[in-house]
């Protein structure tokens, strides 16, 4: 089974949310993988989104449904299942991308 379907993106992150705090809340909705705040290359500081991925596409659908409209540090989540990477071109940088 591909677990493509369990990585969720959650968007509208308070800029002082760490990959931590994410991990941690997206626990209650089922086993957490992974968890990444997404930053700026140049400064360091946050995009204001990141990505976790659960440990199925049920518990990835429950935190979906426990996470989306969430009020996390003042600010309303937005939390839906992550779409895959599209190519966006600019050269090869090495590593490769999925070629299954």
């Amino acid at each position: 089974m591909s677990n493509q379907n369990a990585r969720c993106y959650v968007g509208n992150l308070p800029f002082s949310t760490t990959a931590e705090e994410l991990d941690a809340l997206f626990s209650q909705a089922g086993t957490v993988n992974d968890a990444t705040v997404m930053t700026d290359r140049d400064t360091g500081r946050s995009r204001g989104f990141g990505f976790v991925e659960m440990g199925s596409a049920d518990e990835a659908n429950e935190a979906v449904r426990r996470f989306n409209g969430y009020n996390h540090g003042g600010r309303d989540l937005k939390v839906n299942i992550a779409r895959p990477r599209e190519n966006r071109g600019g050269g090869n940088r090495g590593g490769g991308g999925y070629r299954g």
